[in-house]
């Protein structure tokens, strides 16, 4: 093809682009992950790299210092590729492979748990296949093929509703003579129908393979599970390429706009194919052992995966294309599984609660529970579900990336060198990363301890300042405090790692962002935190998080410990129950129907509740005392 090539070290790749193509995108287009926050708006400056050889044209940023200018430094989402360049990808600006290595995917995955919906309710996956022994026709027994076929699926499924595609039917009169009439039916739901989807000759049944994906804003997660022994056969994750455009919602459908949206759908469905082949290599399957994909995640990101725009729902009355799309053909979209294989997206409830919310609400069971439970998934978008058995109200809360990580000078995805735990030791704050592998930033996780810790120590005062004299470690520069956590010849990078009171700031508005929500909420319900029972915090960040750090900062209220449960990725568990029973299914649509959602955007004192909430913990002290000090109580994957 006509263009330019780019050659990325240390990775050794090389990939070839079209002229005008940013050093951004290319960068995606070789599969390297960048710490890049802004999405290709130069604001962040994390996405720096060094033009070994090439033509650069000009491309000088405020974010590049004069020596880095010098030594070759640029900004890749400002430098567009107008020659073949060679490209240095600094280890601060990497962000490791987009595939996680397994030992990092681990706090991605839910665990193999329970996936009985109720005692005595037989299995009945999305995809079934089914071994037919048909009669042969006889004089006395002349039905046509696709008669004597269908007849046989409705008997054993239970159903007068089956549609067969012409492909399937042009191809029964071989099928079936040659099989002696012993033939294996693959048979998918389609909304209030069933469909046969593929007939092979002889018995295949033993293979018959799911894919269930959780398609977060910053990971995607996917389980292989086998539709036969209902049960997790391995799990994959990586991070969400389309982070190249944004590391929050909002900045991705702009791009969607500006670029259009099948750019930010390539992204995803390349991830989710990725992974596929992962799972499939790893366990000695095929492809087409394949049947269906099942995935949940916010509505913007199905939308994304859809390659449906995303315009009304960022705008005012917010409103999302669909919210229940009906199984397609995943190779419409271009996921590659069975070429007659299913891609299924389950219901969400509005523009900003998806539909990794109600496969939250179906795994928790709070909507078949006679005491009230709140369930807060905390991530880039913080949503909140307040109900049981008899109502359920849900909101959204715009936190940002800040809980992840994303938006701190430091700030990094969870990964191996990670610092993910701060805590007091002899006096003094120590740390500890994922993989126990030298520092090289600091994860969600790590950050609100770090938070906690320094208001403790008192070296933050309740707005998030840094207080001079307080600590030996605590620095100007340009005017902003900061905290230097890890020195420059301890870290990984060779570079001090550190929390800025800009940071901070983040973290609080974050934060209060989403205890605003939940405050708004339960005096819309005329309720207090007291009146809830059950607490369930949930998302691969809430399994990490620690709840005394998380009080101290004021993310969530002072409560009994007893009351609160950490149930990691309901949106994986929720969407493999949904797989497996139709009456999940089928459950998954009341949910949608009967939440209500209630758009904090219209609320006049949300802005109000949410400047208490910008305080350390909060402006009302009484929110975050006085409650039982118990153990921490960690849901077990």
């Amino acid at each position: 093809m006509p263009g330019f090539t780019v050659d990325f070290l240390p990775q050794n790749r090389r990939i070839r682009v079209e002229p005008g193509t940013t050093l951004l995108e290319a960068t995606s287009m070789a599969n390297i992950t960048l710490n890049n926050l802004c999405g290709g708006d130069g604001i962040c400056g994390r996405c720096k790299m060094i033009v070994r050889q090439g033509d650069a044209g000009r491309s000088v940023s405020a974010k590049l210092t004069r020596e880095e200018i010098q030594k070759g430094y640029v900004l890749a989402c400002q430098l567009q590729i107008y020659d073949d360049l060679v490209v240095e990808v600094p280890e601060e600006t990497f962000a490791r492979e987009k595939l996680i290595a397994d030992e990092d995917a681990e706090r991605f995955e839910s665990g193999d748990r329970e996936f009985e919906l109720r005692p005595g309710v037989e299995p009945t996956p999305v995809v079934r296949k089914l071994f037919l022994e048909l009669d042969p026709p006889t004089l006395a027994d002349n039905s046509a093929d696709h008669q004597r076929l269908v007849d046989a699926v409705r008997r054993r499924i239970g159903t007068s509703s089956v549609q067969t595609g012409l492909k399937i039917v042009a191809s029964l009169h071989d099928v079936l003579r040659d099989s002696g009439y012993r033939v294996t039916a693959t048979i998918g739901e389609r909304s209030n129908t069933y469909e046969i989807m593929n007939v092979e000759p002889g018995d295949t049944t033993e293979r018959n393979y799911m894919v269930v994906v959780d398609i977060g804003t910053t990971t995607i997660v996917a389980h292989l599970v086998d539709a036969n022994a209902v049960g997790t056969v391995d799990a994959k994750a990586c991070f969400n390429s389309g982070a190249v455009y944004g590391r929050e919602v909002t900045g991705r459908m702009m791009a969607a706009e500006k670029r259009g949206i099948h750019k930010l759908q390539a992204l995803l469905v390349t991830d989710i194919n990725q992974l596929i082949v992962r799972l499939v290599e790893g366990n000695g399957i095929s492809l087409r052992d394949i049947t269906v994909v099942v995935c949940a995640g916010n509505t913007v990101m199905s939308h994304f995966l859809l390659g449906l725009p995303t315009e009304s729902i960022r705008r005012a009355p917010y409103v999302p294309l669909t919210v229940e799309p009906s199984p397609f053909r995943a190779v419409e979209v271009g996921i590659e599984i069975n070429p007659r294989g299913l891609l299924y997206s389950l219901p969400g409830i509005s523009g900003w609660v998806g539909s990794d919310i109600t496969a939250g609400i179906l795994a928790t069971r709070i909507n078949e529970s006679g005491e009230l439970s709140l369930l807060i998934d905390i991530g880039t978008n913080g949503e909140i579900v307040i109900g049981n058995r008899e109502w359920l109200i849900s909101a959204s809360a715009s936190a940002g990336p800040a809980l992840e990580g994303a938006s701190e000078q430091c700030g990094m995805r969870a990964e191996g060198g990670a610092i993910e735990r701060v805590s007091v030791v002899d006096g003094d704050l120590a740390y500890q990363t994922i993989g126990d592998k030298p520092p090289k930033g600091i994860c969600g996780s790590g950050i609100i301890d770090l938070v906690a810790k320094l208001l403790e120590a008192g070296i933050i005062n309740r707005s998030g300042m840094m207080q001079n004299g307080s600590s030996d470690r605590v620095e100007r520069i340009d005017g902003i405090g900061r905290y230097v956590l890890v020195r420059k010849e301890e870290s990984r990078i060779r570079k001090e790692i550190f929390i800025t009171e800009t940071d901070i700031e983040n973290v609080i508005t974050a934060k209060a962002a989403i205890f605003a929500a939940m405050r708004i909420l339960l005096e819309r319900l005329d309720m207090e935190f007291a009146d809830i029972d059950h607490f369930y915090l949930a998302g691969s960040f809430g399994s990490y998080l620690d709840i005394e750090s998380a009080t101290a900062i004021g993310l969530i209220p002072n409560v009994d410990r007893e009351r609160i449960e950490f149930v990691g990725n309901t949106s994986v568990w929720g969407a493999k129950i949904a797989a497996f029973y139709r009456e999940a299914r089928n459950e998954l649509d009341r949910i949608r129907r009967d939440t209500t959602y209630y758009d904090l955007m219209g609320a006049a004192d949300y802005v109000e509740e949410f400047q208490k909430a910008m305080f350390l913990p909060h402006t009302d002290i009484e929110l975050f005392t006085g409650a039982e000090r118990t153990e921490r109580i960690i849901h077990v994957d």
